[in-house]
């Protein structure tokens, strides 16, 4: 059982989401996994794990917001992770919001990371307009699938590049043109963006600035230690021009943006695509799916089945 402070929630795991920032904690690649906190040599954090649903068990004296038996979400991201366990114990000020009635576990473990960088993506610089042309690379993931609808529920036309397999979810999620990128250039075409949410960071920010239309905006959300430096280092000088704006994307994971998507599904607005489920026991399995590419949308862990009460 994990260790609870004053200020601290204890949850009983019901579900958890596996991201690509579990991938990469296990693998240590990108590099900058290593300096983030992650652990230089080995693993700084023994349970990975941050996207989490599940029941309040108990809280600290100084806790005043939840209660025992309150249906949580959590992003425990910054806060130890620990998700792929039956109990995890995080402070009241994380991002940790109660979950809706009509939202079930599954969709609710999927939310806090890749929900919450795909809205913050949209409204990088600027909030999404009507109207918009928008580019998602990487719109087949976890959190491509949550761009997409989010793009669309804003009246934006909405271009989805992704490997083949993931086609028919990204148009069935709403994407009003699919590339599939080992087989079609983007450049072809002669298309231009109002903004491009790149989850896949596989071209060169000259190539995106490219495909910019006048006071487009490029968001790079992850991706190489080459890309990030590169993108961190000339996207503010290519935005002294003013004629477009480039930068990296860093994610402020916080209640009020987790409260925002939680209730957009309540209302049936917002659909997690949810591509598989694993037992806890299988987390290698789906790590590896995940790493290597094959997910369309989330993966989720259901960790309270496998451990009934």
């Amino acid at each position: 059982m994990p260790a609870m402070k004053a200020d601290g929630v204890l949850i009983r795991v019901h579900t958890v989401s596996v991201n690509r920032s579990d991938w990469e904690a296990l693998t240590a690649r990108p590099v900058y996994v290593r300096l983030g906190g992650s652990g230089f040599l080995r693993p700084k954090r023994p349970i990975l794990g941050s996207d989490i649903a599940g029941t309040v068990q108990a809280v600290g004296s100084d806790v005043a917001e939840f209660k025992p038996g309150d249906e949580v979400l959590v992003d425990s991201m910054w806060h130890g992770l620990g998700g792929f366990a039956e109990y995890v114990s995080v402070p009241e000020r994380a991002p940790l919001v109660l979950k809706p009635g009509e939202v079930s576990f599954d969709q609710a473990a999927s939310l806090p990371q890749a929900a919450v960088l795909a809205l913050q993506g949209l409204r990088y610089k600027r909030e999404i307009q009507p109207g918009d042309k928008v580019l998602i690379s990487g719109a087949g993931g976890g959190a491509g699938s949550f761009a997409i609808q989010l793009a669309k529920a804003h009246g934006a036309e909405v271009t989805g590049v992704d490997s083949t397999i993931k086609l028919d979810m990204m148009r069935d999620l709403g994407a009003d043109r699919v590339v599939d990128y080992t087989r079609e250039k983007l450049t072809s075409g002669g298309h231009r963006y109002d903004r491009i949410l790149d989850f896949a960071s596989s071209r060169s920010i000259f190539a995106h600035r490219r495909l910019l239309a006048p006071g487009g905006i490029y968001a790079m959300v992850g991706g190489s230690m080459l890309r990030i430096l590169q993108t961190a280092a000339l996207g503010p000088l290519i935005s002294k021009s003013g004629k477009v704006q480039m930068g990296v994307l860093v994610a402020k994971p916080n209640k009020e943006d987790l409260s925002y998507l939680a209730d957009l599904v309540a209302s049936g607005e917002l659909t997690p695509a949810i591509d598989g489920h694993y037992e806890l026991r299988e987390v290698p399995a789906a790590l590896r799916y995940l790493g290597e590419g094959h997910a369309l949308g989330k993966i989720v862990i259901k960790i309270e089945e496998r451990f009934p009460r």
